[in-house]
């Protein structure tokens, strides 16, 4: 009897898109042996054959999207007969180039002191788009970077073109422009130094973690593509801690702990409205202005920062914002946060207070076109009514997307919300 092989628990993803097709029907397959390979927006996993036998019928097409229990083919084992699988729901096929959703469009700079426009696909590399054997990020990359995936010699298993195939083309295409027409660019810079650093002591070599793999790429896209300003400025908290401590002093033990996280989403809740421009995000010449206000916040984890999203944050009060980021950061660090619990914000917030430091410059989370950072806060002599008093007082860094928000209006977004973090009842104004 012909077995269905299905994919297995692949944790909480759902709805994963099918970027390779490793076999076909009439291939023998050992035990282990990739099948298929999957993509979230977190990780690449391949699904092994659970037996030996012959491939008898592929049940899926490359880019279509399958979860746990998803029938992928039917296996001949060796003297059974093969029979008709069971009806299951089939998968929805979609494109295989749909834009991963934490990769939305923006517009591709030029590296490069060499005028060019702007890179545009023609009629045969849109279709190499669909054709080429490549993962929907690299296929994503490859269209805001305008490059023609035909042209592009794929490195990885069975001739894949992986991100840095992406990269090292364009690298070439700068270095082309400027032998043309002079000028320094990405591609000019020296070579990225290689030491032997154990010639000069004991050494011990760690790979990085997945998490921190994955979002290293877009940090760094994040960081070279956006024009990055942080206006510092300090928030006095004297009575808005006093008003946190007692909350958490009124609460029985099945409430959460109100942090001063929780606070700052309240406060940014209510300032957002005022400043519409900061709940937007940049689509080519274009600025879309969201209505609704979904807030995510930085939770550090052992592999690497996540960032959770608490949605319609204006329509919840501060102990139903307590719980919510109190759930998002245990299943952060657990591990289990599904990815629509990570998708849609609006505005993030990223905080160190927990663990020290004061002002610093946080990297914007792309497509949204500002991020609020929070220092440790710490009593402070200030003056007052002609004398010197201690106050607590909280850093604040806000990073913004300067083709989108000027100074001044960094300024102002920061002056109300000081005004609602020093006294919070300014919220009912």
């Amino acid at each position: 009897m012909g077995k269905e092989v299905k994919v297995p628990d692949i944790g909480d993803f759902r709805n994963v898109p099918i970027i390779e097709l490793l076999v076909k029907e009439g291939d023998l397959l050992t035990v282990d042996q990739p099948l298929i390979t999957l993509e979230s927006d977190k990780a690449t996993l391949e699904v092994p054959a659970p037996e030996a036998g012959r491939v008898e019928r592929v049940l899926v097409k490359l880019g279509e999207r399958v979860s746990e229990g998803s029938p992928i083919l039917i296996l001949a084992v060796p003297g059974e007969e093969s029979v008709v699988p069971s009806p299951v729901p089939v998968p929805v096929p979609v494109p295989a180039t749909r834009a991963d959703p934490v990769m939305p469009p923006v517009v591709a700079p030029s590296f490069s002191t060499v005028p060019v426009s702007a890179p545009r696909l023609t009629p045969a590399g849109e279709e190499a788009l669909h054709t080429a054997h490549a993962s929907p990020t690299v296929r994503r990359l490859a269209r805001e970077l305008g490059v023609d995936l035909g042209q592009v010699q794929g490195s990885g298993p069975h001739q894949r073109i992986l991100r840095e195939d992406i990269q090292n083309f364009v690298k070439a295409a700068l270095q082309s422009a400027r032998s043309q027409g002079g000028g320094w660019g990405v591609g000019d810079l020296p070579a990225w130094p290689t030491v032997d650093f154990a010639k000069y002591g004991p050494v011990e070599t760690r790979p990085l973690g997945r998490i921190k793999k994955l979002s290293g790429g877009y940090l760094h896209r994040n960081w070279l593509m956006i024009p990055h300003v942080t206006n510092h400025e300090e928030a006095d908290i004297t009575e808005l801690e006093e008003f946190r401590q007692d909350l958490n002093r009124e609460a029985g033990p099945e409430f959460p702990r109100i942090t001063l996280l929780t606070l700052v989403l309240n406060a940014l809740a209510a300032v957002l409205p005022d400043f519409p421009e900061f709940n937007a995000s940049l689509q080519g010449d274009a600025l879309v202005l969201k209505h609704y206000i979904h807030l995510g916040f930085a939770a550090d984890t052992s592999s690497g920062l996540m960032v959770p999203v608490v949605r319609d944050v204006p329509s919840k009060g501060i102990r139903a914002i307590a719980t919510e980021v109190a759930g998002l950061a245990a299943r952060a660090r657990e591990g289990r946060l599904a990815p629509d619990e990570m998708q849609g914000g609006t505005f993030s917030v990223s905080s160190l207070g927990g663990i020290g430091g004061s002002f610093f410059t946080p990297i914007i989370n792309a497509p949204e076109v500002a991020i609020l950072g929070l220092g440790r806060a710490l009593q402070k002599p200030v003056w007052r009514a002609g004398s010197v008093v201690g106050r607590w007082m909280l850093p604040l860094s806000l990073s913004y997307d300067h083709r989108v928000i000027d100074g001044a209006g960094a300024a102002r977004f920061n002056e109300a919300l000081c005004q609602i973090l020093a006294d919070i009842r300014r919220i009912l104004v």
